[in-house]
């Protein structure tokens, strides 16, 4: 299993999100294609009535393996079903500014 699959698997069964969605954007950054830069799109009511920066602790507990074992970057859009629908989605994420790109 990859870190996509991994990632995917660990957080339906800890949130059971009613949206989940795991992006390798390794792709978009220096250096060789690996699997070290992921954007989480979750969307889930145990959200509700926490703050980003808990909701953000929550993911982060639940990856600290992955986060520990090559994953560089990952970027967190944790969201009710409520702010799903005003959102939308999630924005696009900027192009790599470092390394030697």
């Amino acid at each position: 299993m990859n870190k996509q699959e991994t990632i995917i698997q660990k957080l339906n069964l800890a949130f059971s999100p009613e949206h989940l969605e795991v992006i390798n954007e390794s792709h978009m950054h220096s250096g060789p294609e690996t699997e070290s830069h992921f954007k989480v799109i979750i969307v889930c009511d145990e959200f509700k009535g926490k703050m980003l920066l808990a909701r953000h602790r929550l993911v982060n507990k639940v990856l600290e393996d992955e986060l520990n074992g090559g994953i560089h970057a990952l970027a967190l859009h944790t969201m009710t079903m409520e702010e799903w629908f005003k959102k939308g989605n999630a924005p696009a994420s900027p192009p790599c500014a470092g390394g030697g790109k």
